[in-house]
């Protein structure tokens, strides 16, 4: 038999679709299409409706808002949804919305993240896993974060702006264009900075794959032979048989309308 515990202060619809020891704390409002997994948790005053589903164990704190229509002129109440992975985080005050029709009707966020207090995911966003988005940090809509990926705090994503797996953004940066994976970008309108150096320790990567990286990031953003897209072909031809350095390689060689963040700052590869 399934168990959950509801605060007598909260409203369930008995539509919603509660797994084994969901928690609902008090003042909570769970919409009819919701669905929460095994384990989840509502601290308490937190806000889940639409076409909403929250998976195992994830813990979701005061005064978040989720499911919400989107933010967008062009939304016309269509069927869209929101799905956020289990063992995530969401923090006070964090809004998700789900998709719209322009942009294939899902926001989506993976396992295992952290949504600080403050953080805002808009409309067809895609989150991978083990994503933070510090305090504050805002998502315009259609913007693509790749896996263990951080977005400082107070700091701003242009819609459409893709961010490869592994990138760091700091503190109080705003990002126009699209960073590359393993990438570090910083200042006010951002720039690339260099490589996320202290993630690939955090996380493990060999100094073969640290090296071959640094080498790809010298000649694409450093060096100034020809243009970005002469180096990148010529890498692309020459490049190792190492799998960080082909994914790279195939985040620039996707083919988007947005431009590829350079190195306008200090750098440090």
């Amino acid at each position: 038999m399934t168990s959950h515990q509801v605060h007598p202060s909260s409203f369930v619809d008995p539509g919603a679709r509660l797994g084994h020891d969901v928690r609902i704390g008090p003042f909570c409002v769970v919409g009819a299409e919701v669905e929460l997994a095994d384990g989840v948790e509502l601290v308490s005053h937190v806000s889940v409706v639409g076409r909403t589903r929250i998976g195992a164990r994830t813990k979701v704190y005061p005064f978040a808002s989720i499911g919400q229509p989107p933010q967008d002129l062009k939304y016309r109440g269509e069927p869209s949804r929101l799905e956020i992975g289990a063992d995530t985080v969401i923090r006070e005050n964090v809004t998700l919305n789900p998709g719209t029709e322009g942009g294939g009707m899902l926001t989506s966020v993976g396992d295992g993240c952290l949504l600080m207090v403050g953080a805002h995911v808009a409309h067809d966003c895609r989150i991978g896993d083990r994503v933070i988005l510090v305090n504050n940090a805002i998502l315009g809509g259609h913007v693509t974060i790749g896996e263990h990926a951080i977005v400082g705090g107070n700091s701003a994503v242009h819609q459409f702006v893709r961010i490869g797996a592994h990138a760091m953004i700091g503190g109080m940066t705003g990002i126009e264009q699209d960073v590359i994976p393993y990438g570090l970008a910083m200042g006010e309108r951002g720039y690339l900075a260099g490589l996320n150096l202290v993630g690939l320790k955090r996380r493990g990567f060999d100094r073969s794959t640290v090296h071959a990286l640094r080498a790809l990031y010298k000649t694409l953003f450093v060096d100034t032979d020809g243009t970005f897209e002469d180096r990148l072909r010529a890498c692309a031809v020459n490049a190792e048989d190492i799998a960080a350095v082909k994914e790279v390689l195939g985040f620039l060689t996707a083919g988007t309308d947005r431009k590829i963040l350079q190195a306008a700052g200090p750098r440090d590869g």
